[in-house]
């Protein structure tokens, strides 16, 4: 599971326990199916008239995405783009393609195999574009689905208010108090279901999906920029630190964060570090 996950679900467990046994005398009144049902359905309901079908499908799979905690190839794809790049500038066909066959990346794969073919530069990076420019468009669109459904969850618990204040105006002439704080209090839980649903499920989802995005997109990036590289037929140990700026820390490599110890006599400080292109984390495999 992915640790960061992982930690959101147990501290949103304790909070609401937190809230249920320490702020409440009746824990109970926490709990109220009905309501649920109303924020959880209508918010289903809403988003299938909203989407196609097959997208509204995804939805499971996706969750399942975020939880899961993927793992990172970025460094087995440079050293992947090095080592063909440098049977690629030895003039050994034969051995590029038998490299091709060990590469698991697919979008490297196709790249690497336009070059074997002797497709124009610019060709293969305007192929390449397009899927990045692709795969960005359908995973933000997925990131949307999640952030649509964080809308209608507060507004299903207000209906669901709003049916409870009613059952609460019939019982009202009765004058027994007791029965009208509990019902007044079930009226209330559906807004706090849909606030709950919207803030500690769907945005979070939306936010992890879509910085799982930009993480693949930059990798994607550094792919085309290793392809680009091999086209032109640039030095390994050249594109392997070029590289490896599209995925560096924020980190100074010389210093290592040692910026304010004590120098020498007479040494001068330092000139700031350039700030390493498309530097973001690294990301998993598109």
């Amino acid at each position: 599971m992915n640790p960061s996950t992982l930690i959101g679900m147990v501290t949103s467990v304790l909070l609401l326990v937190v809230v249920m046994f320490f702020a409440a005398e009746d824990p109970l009144l926490f709990i109220d199916l009905p309501g649920l049902g109303i924020v959880l359905v209508g918010t289903m309901a809403a988003t299938f008239l909203s989407y196609p079908l097959k997208e509204v499908v995804r939805v499971f799979k996706l969750i399942g995405t975020v939880i899961r905690n993927e793992r990172l190839y970025t460094q087995k794809d440079i050293e992947e783009l090095v080592d063909v790049s440098r049977l690629w500038i030895r003039d050994d066909p034969v051995a590029v393609e038998k490299a091709l066959k060990r590469v698991t990346n697919p979008f490297l794969r196709t790249g690497v195999q336009l070059v074997i073919e002797r497709t124009p530069e610019e060709d293969i990076l305007d192929l390449m574009q397009w899927r990045i420019a692709r795969l960005k468009a359908q995973e933000t669109a997925e990131a949307q689905l999640f952030r649509v459904m964080a809308s209608y969850a507060p507004a299903f618990g207000m209906i669901g208010t709003l049916v409870g204040l009613v059952n609460l105006m019939d019982i009202l002439g009765s004058g027994d108090m007791t029965v009208i704080g509990h019902h007044l209090a079930v009226a209330l839980m559906t807004t706090f279901y849909g606030i709950l649903l919207a803030n500690l499920v769907f945005k979070p989802v939306a936010v992890k999906l879509e910085r799982r995005t930009e993480q693949r997109v930059v990798l994607m990036n550094m792919v085309m920029q290793g392809i680009a590289m091999m086209t032109a037929k640039r030095s390994p140990s050249l594109m392997r630190e070029t590289l490896k700026s599209f995925v560096a820390h924020h980190e100074n490599e010389i210093f290592d964060g040692v910026d304010d110890a004590p120098r020498p006599r007479g040494t001068k400080a330092p000139a700031p570090a350039r700030p390493a292109a498309g530097g973001t984390p690294p990301s998993p495999r598109p």
